[in-house]
């Protein structure tokens, strides 16, 4: 963003909702409508020894900064990088003796930044951060007594040679962190990694049924100057036809819970109450909830009820033994909750969903990839009746499903499946991030087999098994798997 080629983007008055973005001329699906590099931004706690601390991709032997020892790099190139933002944080870890939790971590290096750059950092910056809300006023007695012991720990941690600050203007940045802070997600997406604040992206209200998406682009670290980097930024990419005037949105909560559970979430941690339309009509409740039609006959609201209880009990227990590793326990509690949920449930009940995407994905990891296949499918096929049709987690998991019908040989459904999670993430991540290159070379692959497949099936299945026998394990890269033998 620069004054040359600002953004198609002004702030306005968005009556009760306070200020919001709209746009300044129409835009298509896929378009970026703005792009926002990190005012600060820091990785986990749980995953600071895995996650390069500069570009936020996941390393299995990251490069650890010798003066901290904390901090972590994909290699010398990426610490050079990030030199300029980690000194300060460096000098403080080290007089410290450790590092504070990532909340204090970010509110330093806000604070940091703030006072290099007086909280405005480029002429495209809409807002500062002085003006974005802290909601402290509507905080619950027990959320306000966490955020004095990170204030606490704020002084502990801050220099004492620097420029003092303020114990409400700190209280107020725990505030903005606790609102307004966006969760950054490694290079394939599959796992959330980090915080950061983005002050545009502050400016774009909630709606469950949103016109824009938001994706972490993490840049390009292949220069071996580290000047030449591109740093890493969040995307607003369009997910469909915006037109002139119209308000920009995006979703502060997955849609798929039923509208009071999503209102509940969004009055919790953001402190509003969502009155948008799909929440006032409550239009996809009925789906959500929905029970399976038999000969016109459906389950009494007595059986319905108990048979949700008992989904939400052995969620917890099935994401407990999930957390352990205790994988085998998982698919056998999925399995015997499906055998009560499948007489009862619809193929949209979003407890139903939230059993076969576990079912799936953890058979996958087992590698029993024709029920994990399975499961995935009838997944895909509810999400695909709930979802905005370009949602990205839409995407994800058609992508997945198709990688596991790809492991379980179901070569022509996979291809097929991997087409549509294609054409899902071009809009929602576009042609160069990370998880699309994965696909497209994954689109080629498929299609290349399915060719061979359609020519000789039966040459085809020997060079399958061949090359599960001499690799069983194929090649693996996140989620994409390659059966390199055939090419």
């Amino acid at each position: 963003m620069n004054v040359e080629n600002m953004d198609p983007v002004e702030v306005f008055a968005a009556g009760e909702k306070g200020r919001g973005l709209r746009v300044t001329k129409q835009l298509s699906a896929g378009d970026v409508v703005f792009a926002e590099a990190s005012f600060a931004a820091v990785v986990f706690d749980s995953l600071s020894l895995q996650v390069c601390h500069s570009c936020f991709r996941r390393q299995p032997n990251p490069h650890r900064c010798a003066q901290c020892k904390f901090a972590h790099y994909c290699d010398r190139t990426c610490q050079r990088a990030a030199w300029d933002e980690h000194k300060q944080e460096c000098s403080a870890i080290r007089k410290m003796g450790k590092a504070p939790n990532e909340n204090v971590r970010l509110a330093a290096r806000i604070m940091w930044r703030i006072q290099k750059d007086t909280g405005l950092v480029s002429d495209a910056q809409l807002t500062t951060l002085d003006l974005l809300e802290d909601h402290l006023t509507q905080m619950s007695p027990d959320d306000l007594k966490e955020l004095k012991v990170d204030v606490q720990h704020f002084y502990n941690y801050w220099p004492k040679k620097r420029r003092a600050v303020g114990e409400e203007y700190v209280s107020h940045l725990f505030g903005v962190i606790n609102c307004n802070g966006f969760t950054l997600s490694d290079q394939r997406g599959l796992q959330a990694v980090g915080v950061g604040l983005f002050p545009n992206l502050c400016l774009v209200n909630h709606d469950c049924w949103p016109n824009c998406t938001v994706i972490l682009n993490h840049g390009s670290q292949t220069a071996l100057d580290s000047s030449f980097h591109s740093e890493k930024r969040i995307e607003l990419r369009a997910l469909g036809s915006i037109s002139e005037g119209e308000e920009l949105t995006v979703s502060y909560v997955d849609f798929l819970n039923v509208s009071k559970d999503r209102q509940r979430l969004l009055k919790l941690q953001y402190y509003f109450d969502c009155r948008c339309e799909h929440c006032t009509s409550g239009s996809a409740d009925a789906l959500m909830t929905a029970a399976r039609d038999r000969d016109g006959q459906k389950p009494s609201a007595e059986v319905l009820k108990e048979a949700t209880e008992f989904s939400l009990q052995a969620l917890v227990k099935i994401q407990e033994a999930r957390t352990g590793g205790h994988f085998h326990e998982v698919v056998k509690l999925c399995r015997e909750c499906l055998q009560k949920q499948d007489p009862l449930f619809g193929d949209t009940n979003v407890h139903l969903l939230r059993v076969l995407s576990i079912a799936s994905e953890t058979l996958s990891f087992l590698q029993q990839f024709p029920e994990a296949a399975g499961h995935a499918k009838r997944a895909v096929e509810g999400y695909a009746k709930l979802y905005h049709p370009n949602n990205a987690q839409l995407g994800m998991a058609i992508m997945r499903a198709g990688v596991m019908h790809w492991h379980a040989g179901l070569i022509e459904a996979a291809h097929g499946l991997i087409c549509r999670a294609y054409a899902i993430l071009l809009i929602t991540h576009g042609a160069h991030h990370p998880i699309t290159k994965d696909l497209e070379a994954m689109r080629a692959q498929t299609e290349m087999e399915l060719r061979l497949f359609k020519e000789n099936e039966s040459v085809y299945q020997n060079m399958r098994e061949a090359v599960l026998s001499s690799n069983p394990r194929m090649s693996v890269a996140g989620e994409q798997v390659l059966l390199t033998a055939t090419s």
